[in-house]
């Protein structure tokens, strides 16, 4: 039997475990921490009873992915919860923007820009079926629907301030600077429309849902699953070279490239570990935990009903911040991503007090406290929000980095997403998950499809590793 060694258990590592012991391989999965997850685990964070997501919160692809597709994670006891407004963006004097799943019903609340929201993510979002099986994978590649992939095509290269003139009114620019933030990339650079395009149509066609009992139930599926089919998951235990872990016939590190280049930089070509040294790291993220009585008072109602709000203020000011992230500069009122799962998942609030998670972007290793900067942007939009607080825990660029040392000074996406790394991850070749050393494959958020606790990557480079067992 072919023996197989995963390093690392965050999404992508237990879903490239996952491919392998379903093919019949031998497969063990060793986790430097003590429980298994990566970005995908939950915790009572602030007070007792109140269950927070350590970091990934909403999963728009993880219901409809190749990997999803082909194991049936909620037959291990995985359920989804979808909120009743998916993502919301409140402005200044109480007005802002929301969407829902339905396309018209969004576009409804965008006044003038009604048909040009339309005319932009319809298209998108008819084949978007089609399309997410396309651009979940490694982007240079032949498609099987290239005229359904040809809408997102259109769309996605152009800079994310370039596609915000299509829209006139203040709502709709909002909205969508919202979504393009999640690239955290400044909106100048080419590319910096794809995340937001793929996730606003994601949210039109599948939702953006939370994992019940928090996304450690995520993992706790995949580790049964595993388990199921004969493999091990070993935690509290960090590879540190690639020599003492005996024999296997396939090797795949869900770590940064600068972690593979450690692990097993002696195995490695040389031209490899050079390009995963020169990997470049984006922006970071700086997470509040709170615990909050009776929930946020939102001045915009639509907000206190949507599972993700955007807090960012108008696109102006959203593209603002993203540009003096990306500069190095931290911004005085910077981009926060908040996370209201209770609405969709109740069972994690006790009684009144819900629990919000929340990030800010912030420049790569930023070394000080942006708790307050946090607070005031919450403020701004939902004044009365300090004296329902009953808890803030705050966790640091350098905190993220020590709990989960793929995200390298705090950078949460693995990784800055500019064209170059886009396109082909850390290293140029005919596939993203080779090394260039045979049976060593790279599996994680660095490689395409990207970020997100989707499994695709891992699974891509999985089926990769077994077409050369």
């Amino acid at each position: 039997m072919s023996r197989a060694v995963v390093v690392g258990s965050g999404p992508n590592g237990l879903a490239a475990a996952l491919t392998l012991a379903d093919a019949g391989v031998e497969v063990v999965v060793y986790e430097a921490a003590d429980t298994p997850g990566g970005g995908a685990r939950s915790a009572e964070l602030t007070l007792p009873g109140l269950l927070h997501d350590e970091c990934s919160g909403f999963h728009p692809f993880a219901t409809s992915s190749v990997f999803a597709k082909a194991f049936d994670l909620q037959a291990a006891g995985l359920r989804w919860a979808w909120p009743q407004v998916q993502y919301a963006h409140p402005l200044d004097g109480g007005s802002g923007a929301a969407a829902v799943r339905s396309v018209p019903e969004t576009a409804a609340g965008l006044g003038d820009d009604a048909r040009r929201w339309q005319r932009f993510l319809g298209p998108v979002v008819e084949d978007f079926d089609t399309i997410s099986e396309e651009f979940l994978q490694p982007l240079l590649h032949l498609p099987r629907h290239p005229l359904h992939l040809a809408r997102l095509g259109l769309r996605a290269p152009a800079p994310a301030a370039l596609t915000a003139h299509l829209f006139r009114t203040r709502e709709a620019r909002a909205l969508w600077g919202g979504l393009a933030a999640h690239g955290f990339t400044a909106f100048s650079l080419p590319l910096s429309s794809a995340i937001g395009v793929s996730l606003g149509a994601a949210a039109h066609r599948f939702g953006w849902p939370v994992a019940v009992g928090g996304s450690g139930q995520i993992t706790a599926a995949l580790v049964r699953l595993l388990e199921q089919r004969g493999g091990t998951v070993v935690t509290g235990t960090r590879v540190r070279d690639v020599r003492d872990l005996g024999r296997f016939d396939a090797l795949l590190l869900d770590t940064s490239p600068g972690g593979a280049a450690d692990i097993a930089g002696s195995l490695l070509p040389e031209r490899t570990v050079r390009a995963y040294r020169r990997f470049r790291h984006g922006a970071a993220a700086f997470q509040l935990a709170l615990a909050v009585d009776g929930g946020i008072p939102w001045s915009y109602e639509p907000a206190r009903r949507a599972g993700t709000v955007h807090v960012s203020g108008s696109f102006e000011q959203t593209a603002a911040a993203e540009r003096e992230v990306a500069r190095g500069r931290m911004p005085r009122r910077p981009f926060v991503l908040l996370g209201q799962q209770h609405l969709a998942d109740p069972g994690r609030a006790k009684g009144s007090v819900v629990p919000i998670d929340c990030y800010a972007h912030v420049p790569a290793g930023y070394d000080g406290d942006a708790t307050e900067a946090v607070l005031a942007q919450l403020e701004r939009y939902a004044p009365g929000l300090r004296e329902r607080l009953l808890a803030v825990v705050s966790r640091p660029t350098r905190q993220i980095a020590a709990d989960n040392p793929n995200f390298v000074g705090g950078d949460i996406v693995t990784g800055h997403k500019r064209a170059d790394q886009l396109l082909l991850g850390p290293r140029a070749g005919s596939s993203p998950y080779d090394t260039g050393a045979r049976g060593i494959y790279l599996c994680s958020a660095a490689v395409p499809p990207g970020p997100g606790a989707h499994g695709v990557g891992g699974h891509l480079a999985a089926l990769r590793a077994l077409s050369r067992l």
